[in-house]
């Protein structure tokens, strides 16, 4: 194993802004390149950037973003995992919204990407991606908060 060296900095800036999505129903809405520009505004170099997404039918994730068969077979999981027919008993929002509250459970409702040299610290094929659990379009809402210097 190989570690780089330590880097030790103050937090000197912490900025704020709001991410709107707008979904077109179930699927993986890519929104790395909107993570990027809020970073880029903050003129942040070293520290982190969190995400939240303030639903609970709807989750963020980090995945592949080469061969689009992945999110294909990820959205295919899902619905095993929580299908629309699962007798489930919370019906009153239409039969998708109980699967989706179970998605987002499985997957996630907020990421922490570390941030070098100014640039999101993503392996050469990963994406950040809003995962819409509902079948309509849907409005979303991402809080992006950067930490660092």
């Amino acid at each position: 194993m190989k570690q780089t060296p330590v880097e030790t900095i103050k937090a000197a800036t912490i900025a704020t802004a709001t991410l709107t999505v707008p979904t077109r129903g179930e699927g993986f809405v890519d929104i790395t390149r909107e993570v990027a520009g809020f970073l880029r505004d903050t003129g942040g170099s070293n520290g982190s950037v969190n995400l939240f997404i303030r639903h609970t039918s709807a989750s963020l994730t980090v995945q592949e973003n080469a061969d689009p068969d992945v999110l294909a077979d990820l959205l295919t999981s899902l619905r095993r995992l929580a299908p629309a027919d699962g007798g489930w008993r919370h019906t009153i929002e239409g039969p998708d919204d109980m699967p989706a509250h179970i998605k987002t459970m499985l997957t996630s409702v907020s990421l922490q990407i570390p941030v070098i040299g100014g640039a999101l610290a993503l392996g050469t094929w990963q994406a950040i991606y809003l995962i819409e659990h509902r079948a309509r379009p849907h409005s979303r809402e991402v809080v992006m908060q950067f930490m660092g210097s």
